[in-house]
């Protein structure tokens, strides 16, 4: 196995093309059932208690929340790390929602089972940083 072939990697950028595509099913098939998204980690909008959203149906839940009201999604990614079975990115997600833009700068780090499936996605970014990114386009 090299570094691109890595599973942990390989599923971060299925989750990444399949958001960006909104392709909702097959993002929700790339998660074990267990699965937990937090995104971003600790209390927000999307997550008061900062819990995480855990098991397939709360991770459709917040797809809805979030993605699927996108008109575009892009991943920027500057830098890729793998170890053990995890994989660390950090960049920028770049959203467009109802004319306006903005960028989450941050650290995103997913980890799979054996069988290559996302276990845990966590997202660390600040909701106020993005917010000085917001522009209209």
């Amino acid at each position: 196995m090299t570094r691109a072939d890595h599973p942990a990697r390989l599923a971060g950028q299925a989750s990444r093309e399949a958001a960006s595509a909104k392709r909702k099913e097959e993002w929700l098939a790339l998660f074990a059932e267990d699965a937990c998204v937090e995104d971003p980690v600790g209390p927000s909008g999307f997550d008061p208690e900062g819990k995480g959203h855990r098991g397939i149906e709360a991770i459709s839940r917040f797809y809805d929340m979030t993605i699927g009201n996108t008109e575009s999604l892009e991943f920027l990614i500057d830098d890729s790390l793998v170890c053990g079975n995890e994989n660390v990115n950090i960049g920028t997600v770049r959203s467009t929602v109802a004319g306006a833009q903005i960028d989450a700068e941050g650290v995103f780090i997913y980890r799979v089972n054996d069988a290559g499936k996302i276990t845990s996605l966590r997202a660390f970014w600040e909701v106020d940083r993005a917010m000085k990114t917001l522009r209209q386009v």
